[in-house]
């Protein structure tokens, strides 16, 4: 079991480099300690340049932070014992002179970008202070609070409750693209 899981990080991590690769990102800017601008990895936290991979709670938190990635991808089903704070602005492949988008990707791809495996984010409350914050695939189970525009679901479950700061969040969010599902209320803060 534990090799499969190995087998599965790798494929995972070769997926996703080939993905920054693909989207030419030459992104630099990097949580932990890899500098290279390829899709170089660090042994230390499993990082890579350009976007955060991870499986781990306190590499995940990091990499949604203000200083983190524009692109944060979990390979393995995480459990965060704390609340999570999606925080900063990033632009669509780490580059300035793109669109503020930020991607919280919870699954696995094959060279040909199918999915192969979703994974589950399970966190006590999630608060998204990021605009553009895009959750693909997988599960997030756990309250989502939105305090920005342009939140998205897509292709993904929230196993939770989702409240909006205010009307003009939810009026900018798109909870349903592709299939994205909610199981429990949305609502707006009064």
């Amino acid at each position: 079991m534990k090799r499969m899981k190995l087998v599965t990080l790798a494929t995972s991590l070769v997926i996703v480099g080939g993905m920054l690769t693909a989207c030419g990102s030459n992104d630099s800017a990097s949580t932990g300690s890899s500098t290279s601008s390829s899709a170089e990895t660090s042994s230390k936290d499993e990082v890579v340049s350009g976007a955060s991979i991870s499986d781990k709670a306190t590499v995940i938190e990091k990499a949604l932070g203000a200083k983190g990635n524009w692109i944060v991808a979990i390979t393995d089903n995480v459990t965060m014992e704390k609340n999570l704070v999606v925080s900063g602005e990033f632009h669509k492949k780490g580059d300035d002179s793109q669109e503020i988008y930020r991607k919280l990707a919870l699954y696995a791809q094959d060279e040909n970008h199918n999915v192969t495996d979703e994974y589950t984010l399970e966190v006590p409350e999630m608060t998204v202070n990021t605009e553009n914050l895009n959750i693909v695939h997988g599960t997030v189970k756990g309250d989502i609070i939105v305090k920005a525009n342009g939140f998205v679901l897509d292709g993904s479950k929230v196993q939770g409750n989702i409240v909006f700061e205010k009307e003009e969040y939810k009026a900018s969010a798109n909870l349903d693209k592709d299939e994205a599902s909610v199981t429990g209320k949305i609502s707006v803060l009064n």
